[in-house]
């Protein structure tokens, strides 16, 4: 018996230790053959968010500053080519790349879904990125890995390889403020992990070698969760504040119309704005026109189409469907069109990091109503010239009035509010996006080439 089970012990010795050798030697091989490029890990290409516009300006921003250095896109999208990939940035958000990206196609991506882990679904999730930029960095391993979706866990690996890591910063995975609610046993979305994964995530984010973030409230989350505050750099991301700045103040109110812009995701509150909507046509002054709600975003996958479609079930509940419209996978000039009719722009996620479409609305001149948390509240909304931009609200009620208001509000106020939004727009516009990116690479860049 004792000698069975020191036998069996010696096999599985040697057989971690083949499985280690293989490991190192795939690391070094792969070290050894770094390309000089940069590779942009960013599973979802088609996302359609904020996320995926800050992909492609990123892209162009890298272009120009280092154009010997090629950009090479990891995506889980099959159906990715170069060619689609360029066409889609200007389709869908008017970049125009001065080259296709190459594309290193991945498909391990399940492993990042969140339907993978019914439970723990962070770490389930932070777990399988690790093996998703394993996939990667073998396949094509650059001088510089830039994550651009949040994926801190892949960060060592990175550094493993050889690579300069770089990442822009959406959203911090932990926050301080998740923390807190854990703490009071307020509820959140996948909570019952997030003790467990904070300090773990302060390690792994601090393998960083430049962190761009979004927003003042990301920023001071990172630097106290990953302890990095001289590698981190605030870059505004870029809102689309030129194209939208030529539309006309004046639009028709025969309707007035509304516009919520953002992905089908649970985060982002729906129902909640569709509640406020009833409420105020419930409260609508007999002299004023009824307004149409319009809801405008994209579906990343069948979760994302249940969603939506529960809003329209919603709608019908509410007895508000004759007036909303819901308008997904919109492209550019689609989403301009309705942005240029909107006198409202409606966003309600909690703790938004930043709030790309809230600079839409108020660059499009749509007055934002945005929730009172975060990149709203912190950077966006505030007074521009002594002149108020917009409105901030948490619930139901504070949202209908906010509505409410703006529809009771004499033309030339409506005017002058949307003036003063449209001018504080400019502080987040892509050229400004562009500015700030380079001068944060730069550094990286060239003194380590």
């Amino acid at each position: 018996m004792a000698s069975w089970l020191l036998q069996s012990i010696s096999l599985l010795a040697a057989l971690i230790s083949v499985f280690i050798i293989r490991i190192v030697s795939a690391v070094i091989n792969c070290r050894r053959n770094r390309r000089k490029a940069v590779g942009i890990f960013h599973p979802y290409t088609n996302d359609g968010g904020g996320g995926e516009r800050v992909l492609w300006c990123a892209v162009k921003a890298i272009q120009e500053e280092s154009p010997d250095l090629d950009c090479v896109i990891y995506t889980g999208d099959h159906d990715a080519s170069p060619q689609s990939l360029s066409s889609r940035s200007i389709d869908r958000f008017g970049v125009k790349l001065i080259n296709p990206p190459k594309v290193v196609h991945l498909y391990k991506r399940k492993w990042v879904e969140e339907t993978m882990y019914p439970r723990f679904t962070m770490i389930g999730q932070s777990i399988g990125s690790v093996y998703l930029s394993w996939e990667a960095l073998c396949k094509f391993t650059p001088l510089y890995y830039f994550d651009t979706s949040g994926y801190a866990f892949t960060y060592p690996v990175a550094r493993m390889f050889g690579c300069k890591v770089i990442c822009y910063t959406h959203y911090p995975t932990i926050s301080l403020d998740m923390l807190s609610r854990v703490h009071t046993r307020k509820s959140i979305y996948n909570n019952d992990d997030i003790i467990a994964k904070s300090w773990i995530y302060g390690i792994v984010g601090s393998c960083t070698h430049l962190a761009m973030v979004n927003s003042s409230w990301t920023g001071s989350h990172i630097q106290k969760i990953w302890g990095i505050s001289d590698r981190v750099k605030r870059v505004y991301p870029p809102c689309d504040t030129s194209g939208l700045q030529v539309l006309p103040l004046e639009r028709s109110m025969s309707p007035p119309k509304i516009i919520s812009v953002s992905q089908f995701r649970p985060e982002k509150a729906h129902p909640l704005q569709l509640e406020a909507f009833a409420v105020v046509l419930q409260n609508l002054d007999v002299d004023l026109p009824s307004p149409k709600f319009h809801f405008v975003g994209s579906c990343r996958n069948e979760a994302d189409e249940r969603r939506l479609q529960h809003l329209k079930d919603l709608a019908r509940e509410l007895k508000v469907e004759s007036d909303v419209e819901f308008h997904k996978n919109v492209t550019y000039s689609e989403l301009v069109q309705l942005l240029g009719g909107a006198f409202a722009g409606i966003h309600s996620m909690t703790d938004e990091h930043f709030g790309i479409c809230v600079v839409e609305y108020m660059a499009s001149g749509a007055i934002p109503i945005a929730h009172n948390s975060a990149g709203p509240m912190m950077d966006i909304v505030l007074p521009e010239g002594g002149k108020q931009t917009g409105y901030l609200a948490q619930d139901v009620q504070e949202y209908a009035d906010a509505i409410l208001k703006i529809l009771r509000m004499p033309e030339s106020e409506r005017l002058e509010m949307a003036a003063a939004a449209r001018k504080r727009a400019l502080r987040f516009s892509e050229q400004r996006f562009f500015e700030d990116f380079k001068d944060a690479i730069r550094p990286i860049f060239f003194h380590s080439r």
